[in-house]
């Protein structure tokens, strides 16, 4: 039989109107400011997601029962930041009017910017989760404000103090630091006190951000700006289940894959395996 070639994380085809998280790639890189090639991350989850179960002995549960529609990756305007970022809004607002789940996949860290825009809006009194190996506080990088080094310090504009927490940070310029204990919650190095942010967030809308070099390089080496000293595999799977089961998740990405980096393919296995246990820890949770 003779069918078009649909290529979706797996298992994750359902009718939009039967959706209620809605997958997509953000194949954006023009700020990286070390070695570029996430845009191929969200491809690359996508197209590798298959040699992976659908099913997680972890959770005993099964993306075939999920209600998860892939849309594939956003048309992204390369030379024009601001642009790409505006699509970004654009597409997730359009998710959030559908009352979905906006699920998507980096990209450079920045392509959060773009989401938490529309989320924002939906949601005013919205706060962050983020991990990450960086801080991601920066005023501005190279005289640039939209920079993935500063994708953290923009969403603070938006909320204000006191409604971002960051865990897993290890790197940061000293004036990051200085700034950060003022203005927002930094746990460095691991994840110690998410289960009481958690509790403190209970009801409260939550943006989840994770940038996947908050792994340590030995068990992530595929990203464009590794630093040594980061978590496990299972530390992270563990971490990212747990906010995704007891946070009021509003949207949420992954980011910063960079296939190219790790020839073996098992960064991009790790990031198709954390995918998978984010949407099943979301599915079928109770509003």
């Amino acid at each position: 039989m003779l069918n078009k070639n649909i290529e979706t994380y797996m298992e994750c085809d359902k009718e939009a109107s039967a959706a209620e998280i809605i997958l997509f790639g953000a194949p954006f890189d023009s700020t990286t400011s070390y070695r570029p090639g996430t845009r191929f991350g969200s491809g690359a989850v996508r197209r590798e997601s298959y040699g992976i179960e659908c099913y997680s002995p972890y959770q005993d549960k099964d993306l075939t029962d999920t209600a998860v529609l892939d849309c594939g990756d956003l048309e992204l305007c390369f030379g024009d930041t601001s642009q790409a970022l505006e699509q970004i809004t654009d597409f997730t607002k359009e998710v959030l009017e559908e009352k979905k789940l906006p699920f998507m996949l980096g990209g450079e860290h920045l392509v959060t910017l773009g989401a938490f825009r529309a989320v924002k809006e939906a949601y005013p009194d919205v706060h962050v989760i983020h991990f990450d190996a960086h801080a991601d506080l920066r005023e501005e990088y190279l005289n640039v404000k939209l920079s993935h080094a500063c994708v953290l310090r923009r969403c603070w504009e938006l909320v204000g103090d006191g409604r971002i927490h960051q865990f897993g940070i290890r790197s940061g310029d000293r004036e990051e630091f200085r700034w950060g204990r003022e203005h927002v919650d930094t746990r460095k190095f691991d994840f110690e006190g998410l289960a009481d942010i958690l509790k403190e967030l209970k009801g409260k809308p939550v943006y989840f951000t994770l940038d996947l070099d908050v792994l340590d390089p030995s068990v992530f080496p595929g990203t464009g700006t590794p630093e040594p000293g980061g978590v496990s595999f299972d530390e992270l799977r563990k971490a990212a289940t747990l906010v995704c089961e007891q946070g009021n998740i509003v949207g949420c990405d992954v980011n910063e894959l960079s296939p190219h980096y790790d020839q073996s393919g098992v960064s991009t296995m790790v990031a198709c395996k954390i995918v998978r246990e984010m949407l099943l820890a979301l599915s079928g949770k109770d509003k």
